[in-house]
């Protein structure tokens, strides 16, 4: 999966995103099911989860891994876990440590990927932040506003960076699915994992969002120093984990496994994968081989989608008129783009 992912999307300044998807179940018997909270019912519910690696470059981005999470109830009953298909190995390991895993056999396998980036159950993580230190690789990862992070700095001498000029005004000013971040401060001191001092520039990167004056909060090292603009695309590139929960749910039935045992699991998860991958590469080749004209958007994954199955899986009788259609469905979506960046700029 990485191979073919990495093959076609390869980018020098490509993010590594992890996050988790929980699947609300009925029963107790599927792999890995317990009460546990899970964003996608945002509370507690009886559900299973799982931890994605998403590869993120400025060609598109796709699920190049996906590790299971199973719970400490799962990994004390090995008769529970031989029903369910896992191996008798099977050992607990946090989600932290699954992506750690995950981003290790990634770079591992010879995928460069110049940062990773996560939320506050990531970068809350001493271990997973030392790894990539170690590693020389860049992250981006939330930490909760009640974290602690040491900055050797004197009192009074911790000043924050804004962005150059004030923040950029117009549609472009936020980051994907997110309000923009809007400051920076340095932070220069050894890290707090680890006694001995590293090389690398360590900040704390804070977004505030213009509305409602909420802030978030991202520990960030890099092996070099980078703009303040290099943060910011990386933080708001977090958001593209998201995107694929959503387009591998509705394009490629991610969510709709009705398996309880490890292996069915796994086979569908892959299949699912590789579907939205296949798409993601399909839309990639099609913006990078052809312009499309200004009437209308560049061809989407769900467009592509629509067209195969219109097209490929069945039998047409009138391909025109199903082409127009597509024209007619893009042409409606840029005007409607357009619309929505005025408004933006004229609320800005």
């Amino acid at each position: 999966m990485g191979d073919y992912v990495v093959g076609h999307l390869h980018d020098g300044e490509a993010v590594l995103v992890v996050d988790e998807m929980g699947d609300v179940k009925k029963g107790t018997d599927t792999v890995g099911v317990q009460r546990q909270y899970t964003g996608t019912a945002g509370r507690i519910e009886n559900a299973q989860v799982a931890v994605y690696l998403v590869y993120a470059s400025r060609r598109g981005y796709a699920a190049v891994d996906r590790k299971l999470y199973v719970p400490r109830s799962w990994t004390s009953d090995p008769d529970r876990c031989r029903a369910a298909g896992l191996g008798d190995n099977t050992k607990f390991a946090t989600k932290p440590e699954l992506a750690a895993r995950m981003v290790t056999r990634c770079l591992d396998a010879g995928h460069r990927a110049a940062w990773v980036a996560g939320d506050e159950v990531y970068g809350g993580n001493p271990r997973l932040r030392t790894a990539l230190e170690e590693r020389g690789t860049g992250y981006v990862l939330a930490v909760a506003c009640s974290h602690e992070a040491t900055t050797g700095a004197a009192p009074g001498g911790f000043a924050p960076t804004c962005w150059p000029g004030g923040c950029p005004r117009g549609p472009g000013r936020s980051c994907p699915q997110g309000p923009e971040p809007r400051a920076t401060a340095s932070m220069t001191g050894p890290s707090s994992t680890s006694p001995i001092p590293r090389p690398g520039s360590r900040q704390l990167l804070i977004r505030r969002n213009r509305s409602t004056g909420e802030r978030a909060y991202y520990r960030c090292y890099s092996p070099a120093a980078v703009p303040l603009t290099t943060l910011v695309c990386v933080a708001g590139s977090r958001w593209r984990v998201e995107e694929f929960f959503q387009s591998g749910e509705g394009l490629a039935a991610l969510d709709e496994h009705q398996v309880r045992r490890y292996p069915s699991w796994s086979r569908w998860v892959a299949l699912a994968m590789l579907a939205h991958a296949f798409l993601v590469v399909l839309c990639a080749n099609e913006h990078e081989g052809h312009c499309s004209p200004d009437e209308l958007i560049p061809l989407t994954c769900d467009e592509i989608q629509r067209l195969f199955i219109t097209l490929v899986n069945r039998t047409v009788f009138d391909p025109v008129h199903r082409l127009r259609w597509s024209l007619w469905r893009r042409r409606h979506q840029a005007r409607s783009q357009t619309s929505h960046y005025r408004r933006q700029a004229a609320q800005a």
